[in-house]
């Protein structure tokens, strides 16, 4: 938000989830758990990086985050770490704070809206990116979901 309480995200780019907030933090968890499934060892802890533009959004997502992935058995600091970024509404760093997540070798990227999945998209092409925005085929972000963009909410 800017410092007139206007988003600074264009409407074409948020999300509206008609669901309930249980429904909202199953399908955040799940789509989060999935690729760390895939990649997970036995004695690691699973790294999620998770990329987002402003305040406005950051202690709602960070806790919707963490709810959905405990109700599936992640636990912080147990089985799973977040590497939290957020670019202070500054558009113009989300590609540096994504290529940090990829120098962190995270296992999974979490990119609340558009910009930050660019960003992600942009920054890596080994690391699930799982998007919480509009639609990523009619925003540009992929054709089809494949490749390392396995999570669209």
């Amino acid at each position: 938000m800017d410092e007139t309480g206007r988003s600074l995200i264009p409407k074409r780019f948020r999300i509206e989830f008609l669901g309930s907030r249980r429904e909202f933090i199953s399908l955040l968890g799940g789509a989060t758990a999935w690729p760390l499934a895939v990649r997970a060892q036995q004695s690691k802890v699973a790294r999620i990086g998770a990329l987002y533009i402003g305040l406005a959004d950051a202690e709602s997502f960070k806790n919707e985050l963490r709810e959905g992935l405990r109700e599936l058995g992640y636990m912080e600091r147990q089985n799973i770490a977040f590497e939290f970024r957020f670019a202070e509404g500054k558009l113009d760093r989300l590609p540096e704070l994504a290529a940090e997540l990829v120098r962190l070798k995270v296992d999974v990227v979490v990119a609340l809206y558009v910009p930050c999945a660019l960003a992600a998209k942009q920054a890596t092409r080994e690391i699930p990116i799982v998007i919480v925005a509009a639609d990523p085929v009619e925003t540009g972000i992929v054709a089809v979901p494949t490749g390392t963009l396995p999570g669209c909410l």
